[in-house]
């Protein structure tokens, strides 16, 4: 049974969807490798490192698409790559089924078996093989850099013969993992941190962090999911913790938004006039700008200066951070790999609640209700135009 990784085609995409060492594990449980020329030369891994685990090399892609049955991507393959799968092959990676299922519909018709890692449950058995959590480690981490490297200030408070240097502020909305990663980064790096999440629980996180959770009363609204993940909340519910927002931004140095709802637009916590009344020289980064942003003056990939203020929107933080990112997706999608590969070969137990909740498309059929509902949607709005 073959396994083929290729090098990752969309644009601004440094990662790699295994490494080296997890290529040998693989090759030493009986299945065969093969790699395409420079798939890791991005993340700093040599084509060298790759032959000396076992792998076998080519520069064509076509033959590798075309050969394997099981194919770990870290971005979804363009609609002429799907194509050229054959079916029944195994694609595993970050597929935006819900985001853009439409774009997944070459694969679904020639039969290939999709399984997107931002649907794999968050039960404890699945623990490491969440890759978001992975990137948003590796994201909220290098948010804080980020925005260290552009503040016109220093982070930590510094006692000199020329004075004293107060430490900076900085205010982190959402506590997810990304949240809390920026946090801990920020805190690490001297900086006074407060924060804040629609989800009450995770005040006690922030908290055993060291930094101040500001909490909004939201009338009791259940504000997650049975996943953990925070739920679309109505405008009035929203605009209560607008409020606390704006006035929290007005006095900090750096602000860091990383609200995010899976499949729907990121929900908008930070109006115009609260920017407007933000200090010069002050910070913003809207982690969230792939989902359109928190900010409503957010232009995704776009980076703004505003009144002084500095407003960064990446869309893709970690493949700033390349190495340690596809060190964690690696780790991630070999776990994954664990239960669908037994002794060399591909045996897919749909039972299990893992690859049920994280299957896409099986045979030829969208199996996952909210995906289905996705494309019956797009084709509605399609038709509707």
């Amino acid at each position: 049974m073959r396994l083929a990784i290729v090098k990752e085609a969309a644009v601004g995409e440094t990662r790699v969807a295994l490494l080296p060492d997890a290529v040998k594990k693989l090759i030493a449980g009986g299945l065969e490798v093969a790699v395409e020329v420079g798939a890791g030369v991005k993340a700093g891994i040599l084509n060298e490192a790759y032959t000396q685990a076992g792998a076998t090399l080519t520069t064509d892609r076509a033959a590798l698409l075309t050969s394997a049955d099981i194919l770990p991507v870290v971005n979804a393959p363009s609609a002429d790559d799907q194509r050229k799968i054959k079916p029944g092959c195994v694609v595993i990676g970050f597929l935006r089924p819900l985001d853009n299922p439409s774009a997944l519909l070459p694969a679904i018709e020639t039969g290939v078996t999709l399984f997107s890692v931002e649907l794999v449950p968050r039960i404890t058995r699945a623990q490491a093989m969440d890759a978001l959590s992975s990137m948003a480690t590796v994201a909220g981490y290098k948010a804080v850099i980020l925005a260290a490297d552009t503040l016109p200030r220093l982070f930590p408070m510094l006692m000199t013969a020329a004075g004293t240097i107060a430490p900076a502020k900085v205010f982190v909305i959402g506590a997810g993992v990304a949240g809390l990663q920026a946090i801990a980064t920020a805190r690490r790096l001297g900086a006074v941190v407060e924060a804040y999440d629609v989800r009450a629980a995770a005040g006690e996180q922030v908290r055993s962090l060291g930094a101040k959770f500001l909490d909004v009363d939201l009338g009791g609204l259940a504000t997650e999911d049975k996943g953990g993940y925070a739920k679309e909340l109505s405008e009035e519910a929203l605009d209560r913790g607008r409020d606390l927002i704006a006035k929290t931004a007005k006095t900090a140095d750096v602000i860091i938004t990383t609200a995010q709802v899976p499949g729907r637009r990121s929900p908008l916590l930070l109006r115009r006039d609260a920017v407007e009344n933000m200090r010069p020289g002050t910070v913003l980064i809207d982690l969230a700008a792939a989902g359109g942003g928190n900010c409503e003056l957010t232009k995704p990939g776009e980076t703004q200066v505003i009144n002084g203020v500095t407003l960064l929107a990446p869309l893709n933080l970690a493949t700033a951070v390349p190495g340690h990112a596809s060190q964690l997706y690696s780790r991630n999608i070999s776990n994954f790999l664990a239960l669908i590969v037994k002794d060399g070969a591909l045996k897919l137990n749909m039972e299990d609640e893992i690859l049920s909740g994280s299957c896409v498309a099986h045979q030829g059929k969208v199996v996952n209700p909210r995906v289905a509902s996705a494309l019956e949607a797009a084709a509605g709005s399609k038709q509707v135009s």
